[in-house]
């Protein structure tokens, strides 16, 4: 027997992650996708032609990862609908909503409504196996920007969380020789343990002139002016922190260091397993709430 399904809108990792469930048996209603070529051909994915009949089709509705880019309207890469928040909101009833990066404001507002919200980026199995790709992304700029290898290249990663711990391990897996930033004593600990250099971010305005190339995993402003001032001119920045990021971008540019501020990298570099990474953290939730 079939099961429903809706989705709406998101980007290539969603078009991906529709044809997963329509291959494991789901009748998928989807809308605001109406770009998405390779779902025409799958006869259990159904275009519908608005919210309301999605939300009716379906108990669960999936939304884009991140839910909304601007704050008012939600993600539709693949359509010319323009769909608000409040639009949203007020055309679900009694669904489990699934998508990524929703503000508290929203959750709140769709729990209002008995609306059940699931952020899954708050997932951990998903924010873990979602750092594989964001590492081989990084890598892949770093790769192509800068004009050396990365073998014996100095790399410094700025915090240790697990987006640091994945990108120091495969760095060091290619001959790079990785440094790594981090505040706590423990953190700094594993650092060492693990044979990369340990900087206390204490010390890091004495260090930070020896590197070709730094990742940056802090959402905070950690690469400020006075950081960038002591910086060479020709190392490359890659911010993998989410908004607003952790590099003052406007002043890097002034200084002619080129930075890449880089972004949702999961789904622009390898949409197929970032949708098999949100397809088992859906089934996940789907199984909790039994």
């Amino acid at each position: 027997m079939k099961k429903n399904i809706s989705v709406i809108g998101g980007d290539l990792r969603i078009v991906k992650l529709i044809e997963l469930l329509a291959k494991d048996n789901y009748n998928v209603f989807i809308y605001a996708l109406e770009g998405a070529e390779s779902l025409t051909k799958l006869n259990n994915v159904i275009a519908v032609n608005s919210i309301k009949e999605l939300a009716n089709n379906s108990k669960v509705v999936i939304g884009p990862i991140p839910l909304s880019s601007n704050k008012k309207d939600i993600n539709t890469p693949f359509s010319d609908k323009i769909i608000s928040l409040n639009n949203l909101y007020n055309n679900l009833d009694n669904n489990l909503f699934i998508a990524g990066s929703i503000s508290n404001q929203i959750i709140e507002q769709f729990n209002n409504r008995n609306i059940q919200v699931v952020d899954l980026l708050n997932r951990e199995e998903l924010a873990v196996l979602n750092t594989i790709s964001t590492a081989e992304g990084a890598i892949q700029i770093a790769i192509e920007q800068t004009y050396k290898t990365l073998h014996n290249s100095n790399v410094l990663i700025l915090g240790f969380g697990r987006i640091g711990k994945i990108l120091a391990k495969m760095l060091t897996g290619i001959g790079a020789k990785v440094s790594c930033e981090a505040r706590k004593d423990a953190d700094l600990a594993w650092i060492k343990a693990y044979g990369y250099t340990a900087i206390h971010i204490n010390d890091l305005n004495k260090e930070i002139n020896k590197f070709d190339i730094i990742m940056n995993t802090i959402p905070s402003m950690i690469l400020n002016k006075e950081r960038l001032d002591l910086i060479e001119k020709d190392c490359l920045i890659i911010d993998l922190a989410s908004a607003p990021g952790g590099v003052d971008r406007e002043y890097a540019k002034e200084k002619g260091i080129k930075v890449i501020w880089a972004l949702s990298l999961p789904g622009k570099v390898a949409p197929i397993t970032s949708a098999e990474f949100i397809q088992e953290t859906i089934y996940n939730v789907l199984k909790e709430q039994k």
